[in-house]
């Protein structure tokens, strides 16, 4: 029987393990902390230092916050359910008058026949929040930019309580129509909330627009602008999310269904 100590620098096998370990563990080092962060071409890994502290994932200088600019420009307005509480009749004679200047592509009484949005009895804070957001560029339209451009804060709100006075377009579906399973139901395993949940007759949340009686070809596009992100004005990204996961199939029903009008 050996007496020799197990760990022990004369025992050939305890010093050879030991040593492949150190070479392992350092040329494990040398890869993934120098050779692989150096061949890399972003900023964060020129030189030696900048490189070791990317790959462990720790800042190269403490205590120093560099602002991030975001991409697209998203809303700034705060939705809350009482923000029209005060709204009067004489907000909404003043809003009518202005809305001489919009009957053209949203109807004499808000409702469009050009595939323009029907506003006519639209949630005040959705009118207000869309116009806000077209003035402040969250939202872009080579018609609708222009047109609010010279809006007080005060327009926007008589011009909400107008149209928000005006009966709205009652949900018609036919019997032959069924309701289609991303309306009813969504589609849970895909994060999707159901769209009556928040759009419908079902349910309403703050800052979402009624959409029955809508033109097919806005609803279509401005799901389409979600999903592409051109429109990025949605709450919290709410709607992104919801139509990237969305099938052309899919936002094709959702309009055909809530266009539907006798």
């Amino acid at each position: 029987m050996s007496t020799e100590r197990l760990f022990s620098l004369r025992n050939r096998w305890f010093t050879v393990s030991v040593g492949l370990t150190a070479a392992v563990a350092v040329a494990s080092i040398l890869i993934g902390f120098v050779w692989l962060p150096s061949v890399q071409t972003d900023s964060p890994f020129t030189g030696l230092w900048n490189a070791i502290c990317s790959a462990a994932g720790v800042p190269q200088r403490w205590l120093v916050s560099t602002p991030v600019t975001p991409r697209v420009k998203t809303s700034e307005v705060v939705v809350t359910p009482t923000m029209f509480a005060n709204a009067d009749a004489l907000s909404i004679g003043r809003g009518a008058t202005l809305a001489l200047r919009c009957s053209m592509c949203h109807g004499p009484q808000g409702i469009s026949q050009a595939n323009s949005p029907n506003l006519a009895g639209h949630y005040e804070t959705v009118i207000y929040k869309q116009l806000k957001d077209f003035q402040t560029g969250a939202r872009t339209n080579a018609v609708m930019s222009p047109m609010v451009a010279a809006l007080s804060d005060q327009d926007m709100r008589d011009l909400s309580a107008y149209y928000a006075s005006l009966p709205k377009l009652r949900a018609y579906h036919p019997a032959a129509q069924p309701v289609p399973p991303i309306v009813a139901s969504g589609s849970p395993m895909r994060n999707i909330a159901p769209c009556a949940s928040c759009h419908g007759a079902a349910d309403h949340k703050t800052g979402t627009p009624w959409l029955e009686g809508e033109p097919v070809a806005y609803i279509r596009a401005q799901l389409q602008a979600f999903a592409s992100g051109d429109r990025h004005n949605d709450i919290s990204e709410q709607m992104r999310n919801v139509a990237r996961q969305m099938t052309p199939a899919e936002i094709e029903a959702a309009a055909r269904y809530y266009s539907s009008q006798p």
